[in-house]
């Protein structure tokens, strides 16, 4: 009897492993199934990525831009209560005046109404910088283009000023002739004699302006240039050959109009000890008919002085 059950039960093992077997097998996918599931894998993965990735990318820029604003403001704490403190103090250079036109070569560069002048000023509250290191600074005056404004208005770069200073013409003098150089006293500083050398009618707007830069460098502050308003330079030779309108009577006679200077008739008024304006005007009025035959000019134009 034992016997008997113990057969049954080898038989039901059998059974039983043979059943696990077959469930095994059956689990196991075949090679046809995995070569499938693989490309179809590839085919997600081919779609996905375009949406994936910049996905992720905006994930990682937005985390990273977090970190660092986390960071600034802890570096803005540890520096103290002021946050300016950790901040470039911004300052510029002013001109104070406008120039007084006509500008000739050769002669003084004037404000309008006195010395042109240069000052620190602070860019907040718009004062005159009068103390500290930086109101003794060291500024240098130079030519620029008559037409620079910088690309944001008055906000231009150190290079865009740099790279608009105009330089001598080959073969000629500097622009400048002077102490293109001055120290602020106080915050402020005065032109005293500085000239042009060479006209503005060559560079490509015919005009020019006058910058201002800061020579020294302090720790912690960022000082910005300045320009004057744009305006034309003659030459000098032009106004020594000037007519006057109108004239004065201590004027050489030349600066009448239709008198040359050493021109004929020039040289005939001065055989004549005719020199001055006052002196043609006192023979126009004692003995015009000598006048007339001196000058050989037509009768209306003596007359119109009487």
């Amino acid at each position: 009897m034992s016997m008997k059950r113990q057969s049954q039960d080898d038989s039901k093992s059998r059974l039983d492993a043979g059943s696990s077997e077959d469930k095994r097998r059956r689990s196991l996918p075949s090679l046809s199934s995995v070569i499938t599931e693989v490309m179809n894998m590839s085919k997600v993965q081919h779609f996905m990525e375009p949406v994936l990735e910049p996905l992720i990318r905006k994930v990682v820029k937005e985390e990273v831009e977090l970190a660092l604003r986390k960071y600034m403001t802890t570096i803005k704490r540890n520096c103290g209560k002021d946050v300016f403190a950790c901040e470039l103090r911004s300052l510029k250079l002013k001109f104070l005046d406008l120039i007084s036109p006509p500008v000739f070569t050769g002669t003084r560069i004037e404000g309008e109404e006195s010395s042109l002048k240069v000052a620190l000023v602070d860019v907040l509250t718009g004062e005159v910088v009068c103390s500290g290191p930086e109101s003794c600074a060291k500024v240098e005056i130079v030519v620029l283009e008559g037409d620079f404004d910088g690309d944001d208005g008055d906000n231009w770069t150190a290079d865009e000023f740099k790279n608009n200073i105009v330089r001598e013409r080959e073969g000629k003098k500097p622009l400048l002739t002077g102490d293109a150089f001055l120290y602020l006293k106080e915050g402020i500083g005065w032109l005293s004699d500085i000239s042009f050398t060479d006209n503005s009618s060559w560079t490509r707007s015919r005009k020019f302006r006058l910058g201002a830069r800061i020579v020294d460098s302090f720790e912690g502050i960022s000082v910005r240039e300045a320009k004057t308003e744009s305006f034309i330079v003659r030459d000098h030779r032009g106004e020594l050959y000037k007519k006057h309108h109108p004239p004065s009577l201590s004027d050489e006679v030349w600066r009448l109009e239709k008198i040359g200077k050493d021109g004929a008739f020039h040289r005939r008024l001065s055989k004549e000890r005719v020199n001055t304006v006052k002196d043609f005007l006192t023979l126009l009025y004692l003995d015009p008919t000598r006048l007339r035959n001196v000058s050989a000019l037509h009768l209306s134009y003596i007359y119109k002085w009487t």
